[in-house]
């Protein structure tokens, strides 16, 4: 039997995530969640939203049968299998085997500080690809901002990551907005959300 992961983070954030993307995304929506990890946000936000359609996804495979263990858990029929993606690879998991067409949103909680800059970029880019015209890529984390001075709390976490590994770190949104240009994506609202974190809404 597949165990459940659970994260206490996931949990804490989740009902204050949904009551963004339920003001900013329409009301029969097909998403991508990138990273989707313990799969809690997914079942979270899929239950309570009926019309959404959620495609799970992460990068780690072992994730894939914990994420797969809480869908059937919660039989939600709205939720699709999980599928293994890699943001750096030069073609993702085409939606039109789910969708048969381009995705209404893209959704990466808790990734871009934890992996490597080009990550984040990967994501950007490969957003830009598979997103509809109007389609809208959301993120969530913290970030450093230019005109906003850090908590200490973020100040710590920022140092303990690139402890762990000199390519981890909060990323200024500063940054993420300059390559999200790059790509062809523009911010369109930036949500101060609890525990020093942001959730930001890009699309073209």
């Amino acid at each position: 039997m597949t165990s459940i992961a659970f994260s206490p983070a996931a949990e804490r954030n989740q009902q204050h995530i949904l009551e963004v993307l339920r003001r900013v995304l329409p009301e029969h929506s097909n998403v991508l969640e990138i990273a989707s990890g313990t799969g809690q946000h997914a079942l979270c936000f899929a239950g309570a939203m009926p019309q959404w359609t959620w495609q799970p996804s992460d990068f780690e495979a072992g994730a894939l049968a914990s994420i797969d263990a809480r869908r059937a858990e919660a039989g939600l029929v709205n939720v699709l299998p999980a599928v293994q993606l890699d943001v750096l690879a030069s073609a993702w998991p085409h939606p039109a085997q789910a969708f048969g067409r381009r995705f209404d949103a893209i959704f990466c909680a808790n990734m871009i500080h934890i992996a490597p800059w080009p990550a984040c970029i990967g994501l950007l880019y490969g957003s830009a690809r598979y997103l509809a015209q109007d389609g809208l890529l959301i993120t969530y984390g913290p970030y450093l901002e230019d005109e906003v001075a850090t908590s200490p709390g973020n100040l710590a976490f920022d140092q303990s990551l690139r402890g762990r590994d000199p390519a981890w770190g909060i990323r200024r949104r500063e940054d993420v907005e300059h390559e999200a240009r790059n790509a062809g994506l523009y911010l369109r609202a930036r949500h101060a959300m609890p525990a020093d974190n942001l959730l930001l809404v890009l699309g073209r």
